[in-house]
């Protein structure tokens, strides 16, 4: 192995390098480097996320820059902004011993005015995304005619985001002469027409195999019923206590829901998508590097140019639609020499596709098994421990007060002790994975089809529970057996009551939180599943609290509204209504009639008014 002196990198360069801990190139910079540090040396490098490339370009680049010439001399373009922002920091390091080196990012989202005034001063690196940059090039306020260097910076995605046209503009006003280097983790087609057009024979670098995974991710799939998802998803967090990763899904909507689950479940958790504001994305990655949160729920179009170290998991909340977008999401983690594990949640018709990107990365996934309860506690519990045995002691600040504490607690022995801190840390968390079901995986051929997804809440450690089952069952299976009407049965240990708000009153589940917290006294209750209906909706809490929940939300007022709460009764054929409804003012009286809905007779107005199953499925 070659190091970075032997390569051609200047000693100034190699002294910043050093202070960051770089000590031998890795191999696509050993690759690169001498050749870019060439003479009209173009490149077309294929290598994974987190395997080295910004230093790759990024040193050739600075030292080949001539800090006397104010002029830009070099354009970095890279599909988003969080990456545009890392990639400027990264040369900022590398620069530190280049005096008056200046090295300017340029993005949508912050503030053109500001960024406008720095370009006049002058800068000799510049790096943007494509529709920022060519804004300012419309202004006339960045000069490209001195640019000797041009790099395209996960490539493939700037494609994939619709960047095809901005870029043919953009790069129709750097030099003819300039050098192009072009970095990507895989090589579609438009790839292929950049290159062509755009690049003189360049040199094809590839390390590892074309849109190969990263070598060091272990892939696993978790087959399962598309109702039981949430749960799984929440098996896997809880069995890698742990876990610091970004759940990937298809969609803003999906992303925020997953998040506001596991935020009111109690996870350490946050969403990333477009919905949200520059500021709002800002703080969320910025408590993520932190560490502040384990799992970022994010869209694959957020989530392009991250760049976050030491990701343990990337978990699929289903496969992607490409296998380009696969490769990518995998490879955030893994990086760096370091292990990572990429977890797919599929159901059996996506088994298939399973296969396809088996094909094209070049391995193997293998089938997980889910958690059980048992294994989960397990594992946190061993967890526990282990972060106890290595508890920092300060001894100073705590040698006053133990004497007193040794006095109070002399009378218990020492495996008293430990049961009475294991049961104080895991009480709750052994009560739900006791009552919990276990999870089965579907089976192939057997039993009903399997509609839409059940997210079944209700957890541990004071969490507040909500779900929504969307489950037409048929003969047990797929289906999950029993018909499901107006939400499914209570789980064990559940009592499952009605309340008069529905979707159509601007209820979601987030209120009936909200609801117990504004009028319950004592003791915290546990909410289990909740099903929303259009006009009304369901909910579990613990048999224990039923009454004292009626009692606190019965004739309350949400938005205005009197509240009605009691007890879904359980109908001949499944589903469930309410018992007493129709006789409070204002209340429901929901039977079925002949069709299988449910309709709703308020006394007070003598209207009546029925529902169709579409609404309760």
């Amino acid at each position: 192995m070659k190091t970075f002196e032997e390569l051609g990198v200047a000693p100034n360069i190699v002294r910043a390098i050093k202070e960051m801990g770089y000590e031998n190139p890795m191999p696509v910079q050993e690759e690169v480097i001498p050749y870019l540090l060439g003479n009209d040396n173009e490149v077309i490098a294929l290598a994974q996320t987190g395997t080295g490339k910004t230093a790759a370009f990024g040193l050739p680049i600075l030292q080949q820059i001539d800090v006397q010439n104010i002029q830009t001399q070099a354009v970095v373009l890279c599909p988003t902004r969080e990456l545009c922002l890392q990639i400027a920091d990264d040369l900022n390091d590398y620069s530190k011993y280049i005096a008056q080196l200046k090295v300017l990012p340029v993005y949508g989202g912050s503030s053109i005015e500001s960024q406008i005034r720095a370009l006049k001063r002058g800068v000799h690196i510049i790096v943007a995304t494509p529709g920022r940059l060519l804004d300012l090039i419309k202004r006339r306020t960045v000069h490209l005619e001195q640019v000797h260097n041009v790099i395209l910076d996960e490539a493939d995605e700037m494609l994939n985001m619709g960047f095809s046209e901005p870029l043919d503009e953009i790069l129709s006003h750097v030099p003819t002469n300039r050098n192009m280097l072009l970095f990507s983790a895989t090589m579609p087609a438009g790839i292929s027409r950049i290159t062509k057009k755009y690049m003189r024979d360049p040199k094809e670098i590839i390390i590892g195999k074309k849109n190969e995974g990263a070598k060091n991710v272990k892939h696993l799939y978790y087959m399962v019923n598309a109702r039981d998802k949430y749960l799984v998803l929440k098996r896997i967090a809880d069995f890698n206590p742990n876990i610091y990763g970004i759940v990937f899904c298809r969609t803003k909507k999906e992303t925020q829901e997953i998040a506001d689950w596991l935020i009111k479940d109690g996870y350490n958790a946050d969403s990333l998508h477009g919905d949200l504001s520059q500021i709002q994305r800002d703080s969320v990655m910025q408590k993520f590097r932190l560490r502040n949160i384990q799992l970022l729920i994010a869209t694959d179009v957020a989530a392009r140019g991250l760049d976050v170290d030491d990701l343990t998991h990337v978990i699929n909340y289903g496969l992607p639609t490409d296998t380009e977008s696969y490769t990518h999401r995998s490879g955030r983690t893994g990086r760096a020499g370091k292990t990572g594990i990429a977890i797919s949640i599929i159901n059996l018709k996506e088994k298939g596709k399973v296969k396809q990107i088996e094909k094209v990365i070049n391995k193997q996934f293998e089938q997980g098994e889910i958690p059980t309860g048992k294994q989960i506690c397990e594992k946190q519990l061993f967890s526990f421990i282990d972060k106890l045995e290595k508890v920092k002691v300060n001894e100073d600040e705590i040698a006053e007060i133990l004497p007193s504490i040794y006095r109070k607690l002399d009378w218990l022995e020492k495996e008293d002790l430990i049961k009475r801190l294991v049961s104080n840390e895991f009480n709750q968390m052994i009560e739900y994975y006791q009552d919990a079901r276990e999870i089965e995986a579907p089976t192939e051929g057997k039993g009903g089809r399997d509609f839409g997804e059940k997210r079944d809440r209700g957890d541990f450690g004071g969490q507040r529970g909500r779900g929504l089952e969307r489950n037409r069952g048929g003969g047990g299976g797929g289906g999950g057996g029993g018909r499901d009407r107006g939400g499914a049965f209570s789980e064990k240990g559940y009592a499952r009551l009605f309340i008069n708000l529905g979707k159509m009153d601007g209820f979601a589940p987030q209120n009936i939180i909200g609801l117990l917290n504004d009028n319950m006294q004592g003791a915290k209750v546990t909410v289990g599943r909740i099903d929303l209906m259009k006009n009304f909706s369901f909910f579990e809490v613990k048999e224990a609290d039923k009454e004292r929940v009626i009692q606190s939300l019965d004739g309350t007022k949400f938005a205005g509204r009197r509240v009605a709460v009691e007890q879904a009764v359980e109908e001949r054929g499944g589903g469930y209504a309410g018992r007493n409804g129709g006789n409070r003012k204002g209340g429901y009286d929901h039977q079925k009639p002949k069709d299988g809905g449910y309709k709703s007779k308020d006394k007070k107005k003598g209207k009546k008014k029925g529902y169709p199953k579409k609404d309760l499925q």
